[in-house]
């Protein structure tokens, strides 16, 4: 089951960066359908993350809510509707009615309206500092950031008030928002009576919620609002504190916040830049990769250039031994000189060179202690069809193991020119086909 938990600051709000330890919060956590778990007033961080634990609740997600008075509501009036041209004229649009630079403000898009798009204009430096504020706790994921007062219940035709200790939020059906000193609720009222100058209104509907005693305590102010004329007032009375309100009229889309979420605090921007300190790793990691992949192309071109050397080599020798084949090429030389010496095999003991030296070579192999016996030169006589060895070994009876076991073979075999010495015999062994 998903969770969303909706966490409010309580002033005074503690620096992130130096005292976040301080800071005190009421929350609420609601499940999938709307309905209230858990809640808590002025608890610590670790309280929050304490209690979730406590309950095994994993990858709930987080909407923070800061004072309404920290966000500025303005309306831009766009003609564009793609969203690229909406963001590069939405600081011209809202200009005159921000007080301060408007660079130093963080801009953020809500809906279009008939008047234009409405949008939340917060410092950047503030805006930085909330977000701070609401990342990096655990056990949940940041979801969004509202100005309170924005979450408000719409109340058609008119405004929702909710009051809540010495502030009063206020929010219009149009998107509106702020927060008054709920002593001022008086002399706000003269403003809310006032239609618009292309409407002709009767009566503007009034929507108060408050405790018991909220409303009690602020009843002189409810009696002005109440006289005013113009004003139809109802009061509803909650029984937990305002932000389960706030936390209800969200869930079940009865009101239109914007969130403050957007271009540089945007939860999706956010996360990859969780990547800047990997960056000199990755940067490194890259230059290393192409490096290696310039090592492995050199290696690749210097052996295909060898192989084409060696190709080059074998075909000259190839051609030295059979001038007359131009057929035979470096790609199939190979099955060639295969086919060839099967041949050869097939023809029998008196094939040639190439026979002779196999026949050769294998008694020699048979020979008990090999490395005595050393062939100290090859010759072969293609018009006689005999392979002349001069061999040496440390006994006359390993020349005559050679020459018998050729023999056997079918081979015709001689050893002459025998010389003994004092360390073996050398003789020329003549082999050829029987």
């Amino acid at each position: 089951m998903s969770y969303r938990l909706y966490v409010r600051p309580l002033p005074p709000f503690a620096v992130p960066d130096t005292t976040p330890e301080a800071q005190l919060y009421n929350w609420v956590l609601l499940d999938a359908s709307g309905d209230a778990q858990a809640r808590g007033t002025a608890n610590r961080k670790q309280d929050i993350e304490q209690t979730l634990a406590q309950n095994d609740l994993e990858g709930v997600r987080l909407v923070g809510l800061l004072p309404g008075e920290e966000a500025l509501f303005c309306v831009a009036d766009i003609p564009a509707r793609q969203t690229r041209f909406v963001y590069q004229a939405l600081p011209y649009a809202v200009e005159e009615q921000i007080a301060q630079d408007i660079e130093s403000m963080h801009l953020a898009l809500g809906n279009r309206t008939e008047k234009g798009f409405r949008v939340a204009a917060v410092d950047h430096n503030r805006m930085a500092e909330w977000v701070a504020m609401f990342s990096g706790w655990e056990h949940l994921e940041l979801e969004a950031i509202y100005p309170d007062a924005g979450l408000l219940p719409i109340t058609e035709g008119g405004w929702s008030i909710c009051l809540d200790g010495e502030t009063a939020m206020l929010a219009s059906d149009q998107g509106e928002w702020l927060s008054v000193h709920a002593r001022n609720l008086a002399m706000f009222a003269q403003t809310l009576v006032l239609p618009p100058s292309d409407e002709v209104v009767a009566e503007v509907p009034v929507t108060v919620y408050g405790t018991e005693q909220e409303l009690a305590h602020q009843q002189s102010g409810l009696v002005e609002l109440k006289s005013s004329g113009r004003l139809t007032v109802r009061e509803e009375t909650l029984q937990l504190m305002p932000l389960e309100l706030l936390a209800h009229a969200h869930h079940h889309h009865l009101c239109q916040p914007i969130d403050l979420c957007q271009g540089e605090y945007s939860i999706r921007t956010r996360k990859s830049g969780s990547l800047g300190p990997w960056k000199p790793l990755i940067a490194v990691a890259s230059v290393w990769f192409v490096i290696q992949i310039g090592v492995e192309t050199g290696m690749g071109l210097y052996h295909q250039q060898k192989a084409e050397q060696n190709r080059e080599e074998a075909m000259a020798l190839y051609h030295q031994a059979f001038p007359d084949d131009t057929r035979t090429h470096a790609g199939n030389v190979r099955r060639v000189v295969e086919g060839q010496m099967r041949q050869m095999q097939t023809d029998g003991p008196g094939a040639g060179f190439i026979t002779l030296m196999k026949y050769t070579g294998e008694q020699y192999s048979r020979i008990p202690d090999a490395g005595s016996v050393m062939f100290n030169s090859v010759n072969y006589s293609s018009n006689r069809g005999e392979l002349v060895v001069d061999v040496r070994a440390d006994s006359y009876n390993k020349l005559s193991t050679l020459r018998n076991g050729l023999t056997t073979r079918g081979l015709k075999a001689e050893i002459g020119s025998v010389v003994n010495e004092s360390d073996g015999a050398r003789g020329r062994l003549t082999v050829s086909g029987g």
